[in-house]
């Protein structure tokens, strides 16, 4: 493997033993800024990379706006889950400092001032460079005022058929007190009043004189884009259809110009499982509970007038600082729709999936893991052999046994329509649905009832724990025996979202495996106490122990002068107590290579700490969602792929597993992924000791290497 970038001309060199002293390491990594980055600015480091890629003009235009949509949902979470803890935190006066060091106050201080310039760089790309661009495809926006006559008439038409029987106007007033503002909604806000009667008439008592504020929530059920002629390339924003009609809901009433605004509150959902008597019962009391969370952000357009803004604020219990001016498009994610349209050729080029060899199609998937371990990489291998490995399992009269972790599957799953054909063949099913997976409770707790209508066994998983592992395992009679095949992966079972993300999948009919695989589900559905595997590694039972042993390896084997190196590929490294023993590694002179997608709180390149570490995080087509770590191992590597990151929450509060790939050739196969990321100077970013990121450019001469369309190649089988 390549070390992905030239040596630092530090000591003796990259992962030779440093001439400088080593920096002396406090018991304990909390509250040290010059150990850690503050995690929460990380991801905010993340996001930006994201943003980034919107700004990329080699990227279809298209692509470009789903990069500046995926930034502000992302945000949305951001605030929803990790902000509103922060303000909490806050208003409860905790005293406890992040693990860098910084207090809440610090912490959301920082997000502002590091987030604002961020929005305005978004609106300034979607204004400046993606919506002039696509109009000069035929694409056009338009607000009401910018529409010609015929224009209007076909939105006025459109308001009063589709919109206006929806509409709920609010007005506040001593009778009606402020309403309760939805997360996530976009509203309009405006000024109304009566509008002088004629000289004589008396007053109508019941209407009150002065001028009053009024709210209209935009209907979510109808399109944000509306088409204002036969082109269907031109349209107007619903909000301001509705605002030229705002005197239709306001009969008699003088109405003043309308504003948008859109709010977002505290989504994070805190359960007390010891004190549930039914968990699915509980999580959905919960659900509906999230609706009403506190507000934690505010935004709202430049010309809002201030005594709205102070109105809303007060209203929401907010401050100056929880407002988000936005001098342009509120909520980017409406515009997706026009993704839709018929341009190919601003977007990707279709993706052309393969299968592995031993998949070949009309081969018996069982006899194909029989002979061998297969090794999936999606979304390059088809996630057809994952639906399809289920789908043969259900139908195969051979097999009597099916168990399967269920965390995100999607809407319309085959994986559940499969497992409920099972059933009703009389197959033993039994999956665990974990219906604590964030913002995809409701779906699960759907599947979870359809699940158990169709007759198959269903738990919830593990008291005080989330399960986050992906397993499945196939019971088959073969014979006079009973044979097990396992499928261990790092994705959801999610045919949807497996065309969008990197994962890798493993196949197996080792015996060894399929013992674990039999003890980890009855772990899961009958509460055993195993705290042995043969195979698998298994939080929060030895996962955390068996890194740990399996990073000292390397540092004992390098303080041999044996080959030592870690190179791993995860979402997001947070446990301090890890970033320890990758810091000691490091300074037995360990080469510890990672490729962290998301938030990484360890400093990489400090000298005398971590000058044997790189870090880079590659953002481009597809999300990096493929989690593997390799261990050079004096010369004999091991390669393991599995669910879990290295955070705290990963190694002691869920239910995860981590599987050895034993077959050397896919071990290869592996490692040689793994370069193809360190070799990217492209898509990838180097993180510098100080929590910033730069572009990893090619060395003069080198060629220009980008690892997701290296892998896009049909050249390059997973297997």
């Amino acid at each position: 493997m390549s070390t992905g970038g030239k040596a630092p001309a530090r000591g003796e060199g990259r992962g030779g033993a440093s001439a400088r002293a080593s920096v002396a390491l406090p018991p304990s990594l909390l509250h040290n800024q010059q150990l850690l980055i503050n995690r929460e600015l990380s991801w905010l480091e993340f996001n930006r990379r994201v943003l980034e890629e919107s700004l990329d003009p080699a990227h279809p235009l298209l692509e470009r706006l789903k990069f500046l949509s995926i930034f502000s949902t992302n945000l949305d979470e951001f605030f929803m889950i990790r902000v509103s803890g922060l303000m909490e935190e806050l208003e409860e006066e905790v005293a406890e400092l992040s693990p860098d060091g910084l207090s809440p106050a610090e912490q959301l201080r920082e997000i502002s001032a590091r987030l604002r310039p961020m929005l305005a760089e978004q609106l300034r790309c979607l204004h400046g460079e993606v919506l002039p661009a696509l109009a000069a495809h035929g694409v056009e926006l338009a607000t009401y005022e910018q529409l010609t006559p015929a224009e209007r008439e076909r939105a006025d038409i459109y308001f009063r058929e589709h919109v206006f029987p929806v509409l709920t106007p609010q007005a506040v007033d001593p009778s009606h007190p402020f309403p309760y503002i939805s997360n996530l909604s976009l509203n309009l806000g405006l000024m109304i009043e009566p509008r002088e009667r004629a000289e004589g008439a008396a007053p109508l008592p019941f209407v009150k004189t002065g001028p009053r504020f009024a709210r209209v929530k935009i209907p979510p059920t109808v399109p944000r884009l509306v088409a204002v002629d036969d082109s269907g390339r031109r349209f107007s924003f619903l909000g301001s259809v509705i605002a030229a009609n705002a005197h239709v809901l306001f009969p008699g009433m003088k109405t003043g110009r309308s504003h948008l605004f859109r709010v977002t509150r505290d989504a994070d959902i805190e359960l007390m499982e010891d004190e549930a008597g039914d968990l699915l019962q509980l999580m959905v009391q919960q659900l509906r509970k999230r609706r009403f969370g506190a507000a934690v952000r505010l935004e709202v357009g430049a010309e809002t007038p201030p005594e709205m803004v102070g109105h809303l604020t007060a209203a929401l219990e907010l401050g100056p600082e929880d407002v988000y001016v936005t001098d342009g498009f509120i909520n980017i994610p409406d515009l997706m729709p026009l993704y839709a349209l018929d341009f190919p050729d601003l977007k990707d080029k279709p993706l052309q999936t393969t299968l592995p060899p031993a998949l070949k199609k009309g081969r018996n998937v069982f006899e194909a893991v029989r002979e061998s371990d297969v090794l999936l990489h999606h979304p390059y291998t088809s996630y057809t052999a994952v639906t399809d490995f289920i789908s043969a399992a259900a139908t195969d009269p051979d097999v009597v046994a099916i168990k399967m972790c269920l965390y995100r599957t999607g809407r319309h799953s085959p994986v559940v329509q499969a497992l409920m054909e099972a059933s009703a063949r009389g197959k033993q099913v039994a999956v665990l649905v974990e219906l604590k997976a964030r913002f995809d409770e409701e779906n699960n707790i759907e599947w979870a009832r359809q699940l158990e209508r169709g007759g198959v066994h269903v738990v919830y998983g593990v008291l005080g724990l989330k399960t986050h592992s992906k397993v499945a395992l196939v019971v088959r009679r073969e014979g006079e025996r009973l044979r097990r095949y396992v499928h261990v992966a790092t994705g959801n079972y999610n045919p949807v979202t497996s065309r969008a993300y990197t994962d890798f999948g493993l196949f197996t009919a080792d015996e060894e495996f399929g013992a674990d695989a039999s003890e980890l589900f009855n772990f899961l559905t009958g509460c055993s106490r195993q705290t042995e595997y043969l195979r698998l590694l298994v939080a929060p039972v030895n996962l955390r122990e068996s890194l740990t042993a399996l990073i000292r390896r390397e540092r004992e084997h390098r303080l041999a002068h044996r080959p030592a190196r870690i190179v791993a590929k995860i979402n997001s490294l947070t446990d301090t107590d890890i970033i320890r023993e990758l810091y000691e590694a490091s300074q037995a002179g360990v080469p510890v290579d990672l490729i962290v997608r998301g938030v990484c709180m360890l400093r990489p390149g400090v000298p005398g700490l971590s000058e044997t570490i790189t870090v880079r995080s590659i953002v481009g087509r597809f999300l990096e969602h493929s989690r593997a770590i390799f261990f050079k191992n004096g010369g004999d590597p091991d390669v393991y792929i599995g669910s879990a990151d290295l955070m705290q929450r990963n190694l002691d509060r869920r239910v995860e597993s981590v599987a050895p790939v034993r077959d050397p050739r896919l071990r290869l196969r592996l490692e040689e992924i793994l370069d193809a990321y360190l070799r990217d100077n492209t898509k990838a970013r180097r993180l510098l000791p100080d929590g910033t990121y730069e572009r990893v450019r090619p060395a003069p001469g080198e060629e220009t290497f980008d690892a997701q369309v290296h892998f896009a190649q049909p050249a390059t089988p997973a297997n």
